[in-house]
């Protein structure tokens, strides 16, 4: 099904069935993001779990487009976060010029897939796009610098964690204002309802 809408390719994509133009306007909006969030928090934890990452696409002055890898964006209770932006001049470039950013999440766990190819049915949806901005670089706080030390604590012993992670100390902001659910349709029947 074709939806005749300007805004579709934003919109979103929860299943044939409930692609009306009413419900696409209502999910747009911070109303319905705030009702999802608990459910967005997980979504991305799990991809950040399964691949390690989130990818966050931004623009650039001249209109090309970039798609950043980050291992260390954090989500709060509210729609909103923050990452840790140390090793991403494009991104960081990108951000400076325009704010505006849309942030990935894919669940790539083997298991997950293979156990939901089985059931012919996603038991949590597979994944999730969130559309806002980022912010200026600042000063990391001593509550984030503990977020990212319970993050890589598993692998401090190693000689890469100790080169990477060490050097963290700046955050961007992110908040976001809509999101669309990465969509199967028929194996999403009775997910983001």
């Amino acid at each position: 099904m074709s939806v005749a809408n300007p805004n579709a390719r934003h919109a979103p994509m929860l299943g044939y069935a409930t692609l009306t133009p009413t419900y696409l306007a209502r999910t747009l909006n911070r109303e319905a993001l705030r009702q999802h969030w608990p459910e967005i928090r997980r979504v991305v934890e799990r991809g950040q779990a399964s691949s390690l990452y989130c990818s966050i696409a931004t623009v650039g002055e001249d209109g090309t487009p970039t798609v950043t890898p980050i291992g260390t964006v954090f989500l709060g209770a509210n729609p909103g976060g923050f990452f840790f932006d140390r090793y991403t001049s494009d991104l960081g470039n990108n951000i400076n010029a325009n704010g505006k950013i849309c942030l990935l999440a894919v669940n790539s766990s083997k298991l997950f897939w293979l156990r939901s190819f089985l059931l012919g049915r996603f038991t949590s949806p597979p994944g999730v796009r969130l559309y806002g901005t980022a912010g200026p670089l600042r000063a990391a706080t001593a509550s984030e610098l503990s977020q990212i030390e319970r993050r890589v604590r598993s692998s401090k012993w190693l000689k890469g964690n100790q080169l990477i992670w060490s050097s963290f100390t700046q955050v961007r902001d992110l908040e976001f204002t809509s999101f669309r659910p990465v969509s199967y349709p028929a194996m999403m029947e009775r997910l983001w309802q």
